[in-house]
């Protein structure tokens, strides 16, 4: 199986290289849109500020190519948040994969740190469509996140968590699959949720 990953001027990225190795996959991280636009599947991850990922997925032409893309795209945190529409963060116009906007939390109250930072439960919405191939997204489990930007919860949501508000944990549309959440340091949970990723059709 051929799998790339996004390379753009984000943190985290090896840790998704490794996850997907412990998992017996060699990934090719790469900025070449023919590289992309090849592979069997696309995982799109990264932590860091929105603009400046932006500005280098544009510079790079990453911005048209991932939107292009018809097999399995995974998008990974930040790499989530730049599949939506707009992001609070440095006022940015994003990839727009998702209508969606992304907006930064705001504490209610002193015990309601950001960023979100640590293990958190995420659940199944009610109207969650189950004839389409979507994540293995085990209801209720605990997962790892680090973010102070979340995605309210919309018609795409796929799987919710709960922090100061309910946000969406995961987004799905067609071939694109998004979570909040870091699936490559959320334990055996996390390597069953990239495995589940992999076993999709292309």
């Amino acid at each position: 199986m051929n799998v790339a990953i996004v390379k753009y001027n984000a943190g985290n990225i090896y840790s998704v290289v490794n996850a997907l190795k412990r998992l017996g996959v060699d990934s090719l991280l790469t900025d070449s849109p023919e590289e992309l636009a090849s592979a069997d599947k696309v995982v799109f991850p990264g932590q860091g500020e929105a603009s400046q990922a932006m500005s280098y997925l544009r510079e790079h032409g990453l911005d048209q190519v991932i939107c292009s893309l018809r097999q399995p795209v995974l998008g990974i945190c930040i790499g989530m948040q730049l599949m939506c529409t707009h992001s609070e963060e440095g006022d940015t116009d994003c990839l727009g994969i998702f209508p969606a906007e992304v907006k930064r939390f705001q504490p209610r109250q002193h015990d309601e740190k950001v960023p979100h930072m640590g293990w958190n439960q995420i659940y199944m919405p009610a109207n969650r469509c189950s004839e389409e191939p979507a994540l293995m997204l085990p209801n209720g489990e605990f997962v790892y996140f680090v973010h102070s930007y979340y995605v309210p919860v919309c018609d795409f949501t796929s799987a919710i968590c709960d922090y100061i508000q309910p946000f969406s944990a995961a987004l799905h549309r067609d071939n694109f699959y998004a979570t909040q959440f870091h699936p490559e340091k959320s334990g055996s949970v996390g390597e069953r949720i990239l495995r589940s990723f992999l076993d999709l059709p292309g």
